[in-house]
């Protein structure tokens, strides 16, 4: 698991949620999977080693 869940849980509280489906951790982890790779790729491609925010 990449994301915590106890932080995902409370960034939903303030969002006025109160449950999270057992599947949504798992997208989410899915999804920035995805973005930390995406990230990396334009690293590579502008011959850094470092990924900084601007790959975001």
């Amino acid at each position: 698991m990449i994301t915590a869940r106890t932080q995902i849980k409370d960034i939903l509280r303030e969002a006025g949620m109160q449950n999270m489906s057992a599947d949504f951790m798992e997208q989410l982890d899915k999804k920035v999977k995805q973005l930390i790779l995406d990230a990396a790729m334009r690293a590579k491609e502008n011959g850094r080693r470092t990924v900084m925010a601007k790959d975001i």
